[in-house]
């Protein structure tokens, strides 16, 4: 198992909770150094709010953590393609990479309807990889929405 995968198997335990909390089933965590330093997953219906994405509610816990807005060494994994806001998220954070499980054809901002990160304007680029155990991810969604029809 790559590194890639391992830590794509966290951000799926982290979707998980969100399914048993009754969100959608997105995860995400913040790697530094060989370590999770932040870990989310989605909360909108909870919350209320539409800003707490599995990936913002990561940032915030790693950027806690850390002590630093400034995430210049950090890896963002995600269940899903990140939309504008949380890829806008990371281009803040100054984050190097991004990788994410399943592309999101209707809101994916890294390369399913935009591609934000490759925007050659904007002061700053991140690597993204995506289908990182996709059909994993894929498959998490694909029976939340099953068990909700």
């Amino acid at each position: 198992m790559t590194s890639d995968a391992r830590w794509m198997r966290e951000a799926i335990g982290e979707a998980e909770r969100a399914i048993a909390g009754g969100e959608v089933p997105v995860g995400a965590v913040v790697v530094l150094d060989g370590r999770v330093v932040g870990r989310g997953h989605n909360r909108t219906e909870t919350s209320g709010q539409p800003f707490e994405h599995a990936e913002i509610v990561a940032l915030w816990d790693a950027v806690a953590n850390v002590g630093s807005h400034a995430l210049e060494q950090a890896v963002l994994y995600s269940t899903i393609e990140p939309c504008v806001m949380c890829i806008g998220a990371v281009l803040l954070a100054r984050m190097p990479r991004v990788v994410f499980g399943a592309r999101e054809p209707r809101t994916g901002a890294c390369e399913s309807v935009l591609a934000v990160p490759n925007e050659p304007r904007l002061w700053h680029r991140v690597a993204v990889l995506g289908g990182v155990e996709e059909d994993a991810c894929r498959a998490l969604m694909q029976r939340f929405f099953e068990a909700r029809r």
